[in-house]
């Protein structure tokens, strides 16, 4: 698997749990630590820009899920 197909592959899931959990872009910025804005949240689902642990651990705990759920197949 390449880095590119890797990013796209944890957007979707990332995606994906917070559309399960009937939240918006919107709703998923309101919840999580820290400065983020919706634009990155769509950069992040599509797999346009490569998030940082940190970030990852906070769209984790915002979806109220574990890390190794967004990053599992």
């Amino acid at each position: 698997m390449d880095k590119a197909e890797l990013l796209k592959n944890i957007g979707k899931k990332i995606r994906k749990v917070r559309l399960d959990k009937g939240l918006t872009q919107l709703d998923l910025v309101g919840k999580m630590q820290g400065d983020i804005d919706v634009t990155n949240i769509s950069r992040i689902e599509s797999g346009r820009t490569n998030p940082t642990i940190f970030t990852l651990y906070r769209l984790a705990d915002a979806l109220e899920v574990s890390i190794l759920d967004l990053l599992k197949d």
